[in-house]
């Protein structure tokens, strides 16, 4: 990657980081804080303040995207860091929960992320892509863990209302980032790879390997909200740690979880048995729910339950975007990815609405049966989708060409040794191949044949 290209992806990977970390810092400790709120004696109002900025986000996402196409890249990312820090705002002087619902409804709707990923597209070339997104996805993820461990440290210093005016502030600095760090690009243009496009939807959502995976990401990041509607009230309620301390349990249950996921990851990829850790790892986190819905009263049961959960949730988190890479028509992955984000959002939503409805109902052993039952129907439906290929994309940028040439290229790239898809899009100057990575395949033949 040239210094250019890394200065954006690294840039773009900290706007996601900064919005990601406003969106996290509170998990552990939300609740909790809530519950001393007009309004917080009403678990369902916890849990619709948890999971309202993922009702939002599904909804401005694939349109913020689009926008982005007629109005710019940059432009649409301040309009949505400018309402994310409003909403942090709103949040952050709160003095009961409905305003705070308020106030997260509105940091969900400044949804930058399919923006950014369309300009990080723009500013890197095809082949160094993949590179860009992989920095962009390392960022959440890191930033999902350290929010975990950073909230209840933060919330002994400034208190939840201080965080929300933090991630504020961090969205407001993220817009100067955006203006004079990120690089503008030379020329700006749609990405099938990293955009959704309507035209494409029909397909995606037909497609019934795809809608397994939707389904999946739904029951993962339901389960995960209406997790932490409970799961504070239970770590207070069984031990003597207070709220600020509740990192003691995280930090270590997330290192042993990423120990534990790398090699997973390694026998899935390289040993193309993807489908079996994937399958797994859902095992495993139906195993977790199980164990929290026998355990939750009880402190060693918690430990433990996060335990397993953290193992399986990782793995998954890393898997899925692979296996939807590997599935999804090459024409229609930045539509698939659109789809499969938008899904995430609403089980964001839904899990803590649901979450909250539950253990104000009912108590909050039933929260987990219903996370144990979205967990088993995932369970079956990952037991009958097909072993995804074992084959990785590779992006090629063409000189202009017309129709009837890319249709001859794309004849002749397939027929090349180890290429399992290929698609050339002369509107857009890329050739996408899909090649085997289980056996040798000849890109010095691909290159000839386009002419580089």
């Amino acid at each position: 990657m040239t210094a250019t290209e890394l200065r954006a992806s690294a840039s773009l990977a900290s706007i996601y980081g900064l919005r990601m970390l406003g969106m996290f810092l509170i998990l552990p400790i939300f609740a909790i804080y809530a519950s001393t709120l007009p309004g917080g004696d009403s678990q369902l109002m916890i849990g619709l303040a948890l999971g309202a900025y993922g009702l939002t986000q599904a909804i401005f996402q694939l349109p913020f995207g689009m926008a982005s196409d007629r109005f710019g890249r940059k432009r649409v990312i301040y309009v949505g860091l400018v309402l994310f820090a409003i909403g942090s705002l709103v949040a952050g002087f709160a003095n009961d929960l409905s305003t705070i619902i308020l106030g997260r409804s509105i940091q969900g709707a400044g949804a930058v992320s399919a923006a950014v990923t369309a300009l990080a597209a723009d500013l890197t070339r095809e082949e160094h892509r993949t590179k860009a997104m992989a920095m962009i996805g390392t960022t959440i993820g890191i930033t999902f863990a350290l929010s975990l461990i950073l909230g209840p440290v933060l919330n002994q210093w400034i208190g939840v209302p201080g965080i929300f005016l933090l991630t504020g502030l961090l969205a407001t600095a993220a817009i100067f980032v955006v203006k004079y760090v990120v690089p503008d690009p030379v020329s700006s243009h749609f990405h099938s790879d990293a955009q959704a496009q309507t035209g494409k939807l029909k397909e995606v959502l037909r497609d019934k390997q795809l809608l397994r995976l939707n389904f999946g990401i739904f029951a993962l990041h339901a389960a995960q909200m209406a997790m932490f509607v409970v799961v504070p009230f239970a770590i207070n309620q069984s031990s003597n740690l207070t709220t600020n301390q509740h990192w003691l349990i995280y930090l270590p249950v997330l290192l042993l979880s990423f120990v534990l996921m790398v090699p997973a990851i390694i026998v899935g990829e390289k040993r193309a048995k993807l489908k079996q850790v994937f399958v797994g790892a859902i095992a495993l986190m139906l195993g977790a729910q199980l164990l929290f819905a026998f355990s939750i009263a009880h402190f060693w049961g918690i430990v433990f339950s996060l335990g397993a959960y953290f193992i399986a949730f990782n793995i998954l988190e890393a898997t899925l975007p692979s296996i939807i890479s590997k599935i999804a028509p090459a024409a229609s992955k930045g539509t698939a990815i659109g789809v499969y984000n938008t899904t995430q959002s609403l089980g964001v939503f839904v899990g803590g609405t649901a979450g909250g409805y539950l253990a104000h109902h009912y108590d909050n052993s039933v929260v987990f049966v219903f996370c144990s039952v979205l967990m088993a129907l995932w369970l079956i439906f990952a037991l009958s989708m097909k072993k995804p290929p074992a084959v990785k994309s590779k992006m090629y940028h063409l000189k202009k060409i017309s129709a009837d040439q890319a249709k001859k290229l794309a004849v002749a790239l397939s027929g090349l040794k180890g290429v399992r898809e290929t698609v050339v899009l002369a509107e857009e100057g890329v050739a996408i191949l899909k090649v085997d990575m289980q056996q040798d395949w000849d890109e010095a033949a691909v290159l000839k044949l386009i002419g580089e």
